[in-house]
């Protein structure tokens, strides 16, 4: 029971961590998406951003989220061709690389390195919201409790954890 108890924390913070990127592209447009994973302490999310965001703007994207939660959008996972992906991912440069680095089996759907080239990438969508994504999620938005996430802080981090990679916006 525990471990299914983790599996469903898991896919909760993953699930709250792809609410608030649909959040951040709805309020800043021209935003670009790096990754944004479940972790021990709640979730992240690495943002490439048109000017820099400051603690005030955390409650704004709270508010957004809590609207998409309340929306009730269904997770919907499906793959894709990379060719599809290539061009569904068109304008998002990081998503343009982790799909390249799938085609070449050097990134595995969970972020392993030791795989075989892959002709498909695994995705989940909600709302308007797309993104690469192997899960696990919640079956809607609705199952994230309005009241059960709060967004602590801002930081910098580079891309794919290389200093000479651009540094990113972590929510």
């Amino acid at each position: 029971m525990a471990h299914e108890n983790g599996d469903q924390l898991k896919a909760l913070r993953h699930s709250t961590a792809h609410i608030m990127a649909e959040a951040v592209m709805d309020l800043i447009p021209g935003a670009k998406l790096g990754i944004g994973p479940a972790i021990e302490s709640g979730f992240y999310y690495d943002f490439d951003l048109p000017r820099p965001l400051t603690p005030d703007d955390l409650p704004r994207i709270e508010a957004r989220m809590r609207e998409i939660i309340r929306g009730r959008y269904p997770f919907a996972h499906s793959e894709m061709s990379i060719a599809q992906a290539l061009e569904q991912f068109r304008d998002q440069p990081y998503k343009l690389e982790l799909i390249d680095s799938i085609s070449k089996g050097e990134l595995g759907a969970h972020g392993e390195t030791d795989v075989k080239p892959s002709d498909k990438v695994s995705i989940y969508s909600h709302d308007h919201f797309t993104d690469l994504c192997a899960g696990p999620h919640v079956e809607n938005t609705g199952q994230v409790p309005e009241d059960g996430f709060k967004l602590l802080s801002l930081a910098g981090a580079y891309w794919r954890g290389n200093e000479k990679n651009p540094q990113l916006t972590r929510i």
